[in-house]
């Protein structure tokens, strides 16, 4: 898995909320979510987290995976300097490109408040980085290869893992179940694992771990806005299982959403030996997709669909 050198193969952008993104030529896929790159750090991997749960004073230990511009991780740092909190922060990134395109524009920078800012800038210069906040480091290179590094360290000790990579179909890579076993493995016993990603494939590998679900409330009715996934309960009692008003608070997964874990959509992605290409993941997963659909085992996503209604 390598990252183009060149700076024209990253194309800066803006999303629907005014806020600042890049587009990768190489993955065919923008770095953010259309509907606005802040927006989507904020209630998505801030606001799941519900930072409420500890007190001013805490040291939250955090892994962001696919640091890309450093806009989840600067939105973290915004919310934990309001609520008293200090990180001990652990990034995994394939090339420094993308951060560094990002402080270069006055656009992005203008995001962001000072003592958020600067910690992006010090990882840019030096891979790591010191403040009030806390600290940092950066793991440059291939996340599954990086990723070994970060158990000894801090295994069953993370409160928070930030999953960012491309989406499935683009960086398969990211969302196998060794690779998505390996974050799981970070985690604390109350830690979070949170993620613009609803695919099918990626939720019951997250099950088949052991971990418990909950889906980000979206903007639409029907649609989820990501995945928490966790070694305990995250709607019990003290925590949000019905619609409160906010646009990030976590709910059930809907029967929608459970039935198309009984779907090929759910089959898992694939890599034993952590150096697959995405082409041989994704001819190894749509290999067992037919074999499971042909025994009967599994239902068709098709049929699915055509039951919700689903265009």
């Amino acid at each position: 898995m390598t990252w183009p050198a060149c700076v024209s193969e990253l194309r800066v952008c803006t999303t629907g909320d005014g806020s600042f993104s890049l587009y990768s030529e190489r993955f065919g896929e923008g770095f953010h979510s259309a509907s606005g790159a802040l927006s989507e750090a904020r209630h998505t991997f801030v606001g799941p987290a519900q930072l409420e749960r500890f007190g001013p004073g805490t040291q939250l230990v955090v892994v962001d995976v696919c640091v890309g511009t450093g806009s989840n991780t600067a939105a973290l740092l915004e919310a934990c300097a309001a609520r008293g909190l200090q990180l001990l922060w652990r990034g995994l990134e394939l090339e420094p490109q993308p951060l560094r395109t990002a402080l270069s524009d006055s656009r992005f920078c203008a995001q962001w408040q000072a003592d958020a800012l600067e910690p992006l800038r010090q990882l840019d210069a030096r891979g790591c980085w010191a403040s009030p906040l806390g600290d940092g480091q950066m793991l440059w290179g291939d996340a599954r290869t990086r990723l070994s590094a970060l158990h000894g360290e801090l295994g069953g000790q993370v409160d928070l893992v930030l999953m960012d990579a491309f989406s499935p179909r683009r960086c398969p890579e990211l969302w196998t179940l060794e690779f998505l076993a390996g974050l799981a493995a970070l985690l604390a016993p109350t830690g979070r694992l949170l993620t613009y990603c609803s695919a099918a494939a990626v939720r019951a590998a997250l099950q088949q771990l052991g971990l418990e679900l909950a889906a980000i409330r979206g903007s639409q009715q029907r649609w989820s806005g990501g995945t928490v996934a966790s070694p305990a309960p995250l709607l019990g009692e003290g925590l949000p299982s019905e619609d409160d008003g906010s646009f990030n608070s976590l709910r059930p997964l809907s029967p929608m959403e459970r039935e198309h874990l009984a779907t090929n959509a759910a089959v898992t992605y694939r890599d034993p030996s952590g150096q697959g290409t995405a082409a041989a993941i994704l001819a190894d997963r749509e290999r067992r997709q037919r074999d499971l659909l042909v025994a009967g085992q599994l239902e068709p996503t098709s049929a699915w669909r055509r039951r919700w209604g689903l265009g």
